[in-house]
């Protein structure tokens, strides 16, 4: 409970600070066999703390663990992007689709879990057609339990590089700290802090929002290994 308290505490103080908005996501998963699972994720972002609201994304797909350690994903999405100065403002600034295919790889250091994806992206935008590629560090770290489990409080942190076939080639960072609480095997929350820098000729920008996220696994069979929680973003 003390770790839930300084949560909302550095919640409050950061709420405080101008520029900040806000990052909500539900996300879901049925794991169908010890191999396959179904996913899907939803995200409202907004621009000032829960106003300004000027970002959705629907999104889902299917993943496939070649090992316990080792999976391949394959997902599809809509992505739409609204001009600032309001909720959900016209004209549209960008109104995208896009598909992905994702290879991740678990790695265990006793109670520390890193988790290294690497994903291809295609997308179909306001501007036309773009590739775009990604790789994430995450890292969880159980406090009271040595893995995760019901019951466990945790905390996490994850950098994420973007990069495309184009020049200027490097396009954003995006960087999170934070933490979550498992209640049991089906939910998990987490919350922290992100902070997103943008790459733009003549204009670079960054950007800090506060990320709260649902997390639902729902298992037909029990799978084997540890469950590390997150995102699919």
């Amino acid at each position: 409970m003390r770790y839930v308290q300084l949560l909302v505490f550095l919640f409050f103080v950061q709420t405080g600070a101008a520029q900040t908005g806000t990052w909500n996501i539900i996300n879901t998963k049925l794991d169908l066999t010890e191999k396959w699972n179904l996913f899907g994720e939803l995200q409202l972002r907004s621009l000032r703390f829960y106003d300004d609201f000027h970002y959705y994304e629907i999104k889902g797909g299917a993943s496939y663990a070649i090992s316990k350690v080792s999976s391949i994903s394959v997902g599809f999405g809509i992505f739409d992007t609204y001009s600032p100065g309001g909720n959900f403002k016209t004209p549209m600034a960008n109104d995208e689709w896009r598909s992905w295919i994702q290879f991740s790889i678990m790695q265990y250091e006793k109670r520390l879990k890193l988790e290294h994806r690497y994903r291809a992206e295609q997308r179909w935008t306001s501007n036309g057609f773009r590739n775009r590629f990604r790789y994430r560090l995450n890292t969880a770290l159980p406090l009271n339990n040595k893995k995760i489990e019901p019951g466990t409080y945790y905390l996490t942190a994850s950098n994420e590089i973007f990069f495309t076939n184009l020049a200027p080639y490097f396009e954003r960072n995006r960087l999170f700290v934070g933490g979550g609480y498992e209640f049991s095997h089906l939910f998990t929350i987490q919350a922290g802090y992100l902070h997103q820098f943008d790459y733009k000729i003549n204009d670079e920008t960054g950007k800090n929002f506060l990320q709260l996220s649902f997390l639902f696994e729902m298992q037909w069979k029990k799978k084997p290994g540890e469950k590390v929680p997150g995102g699919m973003d």
